[in-house]
């Protein structure tokens, strides 16, 4: 998975992050690895991973997709989730993610539970292309 994340990086820069989980690359399993945006964060992986809690406050970003590479949609998402996953050495910890952090890890579990970003789009919203989204999408960005 780490392989596949650093080819696709180094044909698009992904200036919100990153994610890839094992069912996009035809890897039966409930894995995923998140690259946050922050260029010396380190990457997030996560086993079997499963969102315990969300908050109500919730806000609506663009999202893109490996699955849909050419079109961004507007996706409502928590602020805040509280994962639970598995390590690699097996023990199970708990994290919380907040807002565009929360973002990413949120659409790549949805990815192990078989949804794309399109099944949380609001009725009647469509994606647009990315040519129009460059032109008006911006950076994540959250008021305090």
């Amino acid at each position: 998975m780490f392989s596949a994340m650093d080819r696709i990086g180094r044909v698009h820069p992904f200036a919100k992050g990153m994610g890839l989980a094992a069912p996009q690359i035809a890897i039966g399993r409930a894995a995923a690895v998140v690259h946050p945006p922050e260029p010396a964060a380190p990457p997030i992986v996560l086993l079997n991973p499963r969102i315990t809690d969300r908050s109500l406050d919730e806000d609506e970003q663009y999202e893109g997709c490996l699955s849909y590479f050419d079109v961004r949609g507007l996706v409502p998402r928590p602020l805040r989730i509280t994962v639970e996953t598995t390590t690699l050495e097996g023990q199970t910890v708990t994290t919380v993610y907040e807002r565009g952090l929360a973002r990413l890890i949120h659409h790549e579990i949805d990815h192990l539970d078989g949804l794309l970003y399109t099944a949380r789009m609001k009725a009647g919203v469509a994606p647009i292309p990315v040519a129009e989204y460059r032109q008006t999408g911006r950076a994540w960005t959250y008021d305090q």
